[in-house]
């Protein structure tokens, strides 16, 4: 579990575990013989992937950005990716129960970040964190609403409408500061509505890139997944990203990095993009 203060707030990064992707598909267009260079895969041709949630204590709120895969996944899921279900015992060793949780912030609605949104109860779905307002971007719900032959594997519903029917979850429409300090600004590529987390104290900034950068060995602008719906705009978006945090010593946070949950993305001597890891506790 890493911590790190940014100006007057805290970060730490927990971890739902790890699952595991096919590697082919974690790196799109990238052939192995080059990826394979950053990450080994396994005879099955697997390669391990993180689920990183962080949270913000800003002195006022507690925060929690994305919530893994969850405890809810069909058995068929299940076999292909694992369900490793360890989000909650890693918010207690934080000393953070599910009630101390004031706000959650789903970056998009693929279901390994949003999974812990809800658990099964006694009486049906329920809230895992029922003190908390949830924040999701509108365009992410109504695309998981057409199912479509793509990506309709990636949402489900139990995550996320019993939420939105309770009003407990409220949909956005555009850019927005959720609270002070925390952001919410959309970079198209994944999904179209997909929302990167900016958090800001005391003249620092951090940013959840989510899945526009999932993980280190994704950082050069060509390395994206092949579950990138727009992959040319993936492309665009990490120019625009890159463009202000490198200059602005941006802290970059890594949602499926199985090994570095956070990062100063840098340019070397080759002007090659490179991650300087942070020790900070």
């Amino acid at each position: 579990m890493d911590r790190l203060t940014l100006g007057d707030f805290e970060l730490i990064a927990v971890t739902d575990g790890i699952y595991r992707l096919d590697g082919g598909a974690f790196f799109g267009v990238i052939p192995k013989i080059m990826w394979e260079k950053k990450v080994k895969a396994d005879p099955e041709n697997y390669v391990p992937v993180g689920l990183n949630s962080v949270v913000v204590r800003t002195g006022q709120e507690t925060v929690l950005i994305d919530t893994g895969i969850g405890s809810k996944l069909p058995e068929r899921l299940i076999n292909i990716f694992g369900q490793p279900a360890q989000l909650l015992d890693n918010l207690a060793v934080a000393g953070i129960s599910p009630e101390d949780i004031d706000i959650v912030i789903n970056t998009h609605l693929h279901f390994d970040h949003c999974g812990w949104n809800t658990i099964l109860g006694d009486g049906g779905i329920v809230p895992t964190f029922p003190n908390a307002k949830y924040y999701a971007p509108e365009g992410e719900w109504q695309h998981g609403k057409l199912q479509l032959e793509r990506d309709a594997i990636s949402y489900m519903s139990d995550n996320y409408d019993p939420l939105i029917k309770s009003g407990q979850m409220e949909l956005l429409h555009q850019d927005q500061e959720i609270v002070p300090g925390i952001f919410l600004k959309t970079f198209p590529g994944h999904t179209q509505n997909m929302q990167a987390v900016i958090i800001k104290s005391g003249g620092q900034t951090a940013c959840y890139i989510s899945d526009l950068i999932p993980t280190s060995s994704h950082l050069d602008l060509t390395w994206g997944m092949s579950f990138d719906l727009f992959p040319l705009q993936t492309i665009e978006s990490r120019k625009q990203y890159y463009a202000q945090s490198i200059p602005e010593k941006w802290l970059t946070m890594f949602t499926h990095d199985p090994n570095i949950p956070w990062a100063y993305v840098e340019r070397d001597e080759r002007r090659k993009l490179i991650a300087k890891a942070v020790t900070q506790k």
